[in-house]
């Protein structure tokens, strides 16, 4: 199987989960309980008659069948048109624009750190000259999973912030305002990374050509970066990708804690309004940024590693 066709049915793939997410989301959000057409229009104070709020539910697309709403949506989603918010009257377009900018230099700069905590554990863990030291690194993962998200970030917030006042809260750029948020969110995100590294380190250096390196005489440091570290990293590629799904999902908490006004707190107001709009859009900008991060990995991972090119399906062209 040649490199294209390969990189064809990833394509493809990652084409039919995007419309699997879209949807199991429509028909979810379909089955809530309640109409938001009619909890924004039916307040007294806008002092609506019957006949209007219906012409809004019209507007909405609020009295059509399911079928017609779900083609309707999923052909305008394809044009780029993400309909209108029913709480704020503005183009969903308008608030994903405002939100998606922060919602990624938080994810970029949290995912960055969590490689390297990761790396930073695998190193500490494997070199350090006292076995004290290297249990405590090895015992870090387990740690940061078992810390709630809210908790880490209001302790970083007391301890970076006020305590040593290393970095503020208010009053920032775009990406120093970041910086604390993305501490927080790398914790929970390097811990399983960080683990499964380990892991893979420990297998690696018990591998046959490893201890023929060893006897050799080559320094524990030359054989752990030329040879362990980068025979070991492949798995840890594939959860790094995963990783983003988390980087989505933890924005809700991470930015409602240090009031970022990002997709998690657009997707928190959006819930409690049912702006069905607004939720679909985030779920599938979630979604893309989720299956586009696995789809590089995927195309990465026989690149990075020749030895997995038969495996992944890759067929080298062979010479004249």
């Amino acid at each position: 199987m040649s490199s294209l066709r390969h990189t064809g049915i990833q394509l493809i793939r990652a084409l039919l989960i995007l419309w699997g997410a879209f949807t199991v989301t429509f028909f979810l959000l379909q089955m809530m309980p309640g109409d938001a057409v009619m909890v924004r229009f039916m307040d007294p104070e806008l002092g609506l008659s019957p006949e209007q709020i219906e012409a809004m539910r019209v507007l909405y697309s609020g009295s059509s069948s399911p079928v017609f709403q779900y083609l309707h949506t999923i052909l305008r989603m394809l044009h780029g048109d993400f309909g209108y918010s029913v709480q704020l009257g503005v183009p969903v377009r308008t608030l994903i624009v405002a939100a998606l900018p922060v919602t990624l230099r938080l994810a970029v700069v949290g995912f960055i750190l969590s490689l390297v905590w990761t790396l930073l554990i695998a190193v500490g863990a494997s070199l350090l000259p006292a076995r004290p030291l290297r249990q405590a690194f090895q015992a870090i993962p387990g740690f940061w999973s078992a810390i709630p998200l809210y908790w880490s970030g209001i302790f970083i917030i007391q301890v970076l912030s006020f305590k040593l006042r290393l970095l503020p809260v208010v009053g920032v750029g775009p990406w120093e305002g970041v910086i604390l948020p993305a501490l927080a969110v790398s914790l929970p995100i390097a811990a399983p990374q960080a683990k499964l590294l380990l892991q893979q380190i420990e297998e690696t250096g018990r591998l046959p050509f490893v201890m023929a390196i060893r006897t050799k005489g080559a320094s524990q440091r030359s054989v752990f970066f030329r040879h362990i570290l980068p025979n070991s990293v492949t798995p840890c590629l594939t959860m790094a990708g995963l990783s983003f799904g988390e980087l989505i999902a933890g924005a809700i908490v991470t930015e409602t804690i240090f009031g970022l006004n990002g997709l998690g707190r657009l997707t928190r107001d959006a819930v409690s309004g049912q702006d069905v709009a607004v939720l679909q859009a985030v779920v599938m900008i979630g979604a893309t940024g989720f299956v586009a991060a696995n789809l590089m990995v995927d195309l990465l991972i026989p690149l990075i590693n020749p030895s997995l090119r038969s495996s992944a399906g890759w067929k080298e062209k062979s010479g004249p």
